[in-house]
């Protein structure tokens, strides 16, 4: 320091009027308790954003992961129908007792993978005809059924898990309709000369 600069003295400051004195902690009290109050809230918003946003990744996930599994199943029961003439003829070759050889060991190969990959046959002659799996080709009356049924297989059915890839195609036999009694066509004769 230079000599003619001299160090300002300390001056005393004077307490403060009790007034004062008493609305500063008042005051530093309530400051906090709003600011608390407020990052409290903050601190809410927050954490409802981030579980909506987890929550959503959870949905979008689900989604993904289901869509992939529809598009694994649309691809392999799109190739296992393009294989079904290959199988349709194989089973022809094996009624006919024209598989054999190298030809039987292809036939078989090609079963066990379609088998793998979840195709199974279905439609048998004389189950029960259901219009979800059968597909009527024919149709016929007959006294040996109670009801519909499917008589014979024209051509099986192939399912995988759940999905129908083909229905079966049936000839339908039913049971023969009870000829109408005789009082029956005469108030059916009665009914129609009453419209004249």
């Amino acid at each position: 320091m230079s000599e003619g600069s001299e160090a300002p003295e300390p001056q005393e400051t004077s307490a403060p009027a009790p007034a004062e004195s008493a609305a500063e902690p008042e005051e530093l009290t309530a400051e906090p308790d709003e600011r608390l109050a407020e990052l409290e809230v903050q601190l809410g918003e927050r954490t409802a954003d981030l579980q909506r946003l987890q929550a959503e990744y959870v949905n979008y996930k689900r989604r993904v992961d289901r869509d992939r599994q529809a598009v694994r199943d649309n691809a392999t029961v799109g190739v296992l129908m393009a294989l079904l003439p290959v199988l349709d003829d194989i089973d022809r070759a094996r009624e006919h007792g024209e598989l054999a050889g190298g030809f039987k060991a292809v036939a078989e190969s090609l079963g066990s993978i379609v088998t793998v990959l979840g195709l199974e046959r279905f439609g048998e002659a004389g189950e029960p005809f259901d219009p979800r799996i059968h597909e009527a080709l024919l149709h016929e009356y007959s006294d040996s059924v109670a009801e519909p049924t499917a008589a014979t297989v024209l051509q099986p059915g192939y399912r995988l898990g759940e999905r129908v890839v083909r229905p079966a195609r049936v000839a339908v036999a039913e049971p023969e309709l009870p000829a109408p009694s005789p009082q029956v066509v005469e108030d059916e004769s009665a009914a129609d000369s009453d419209a004249d």
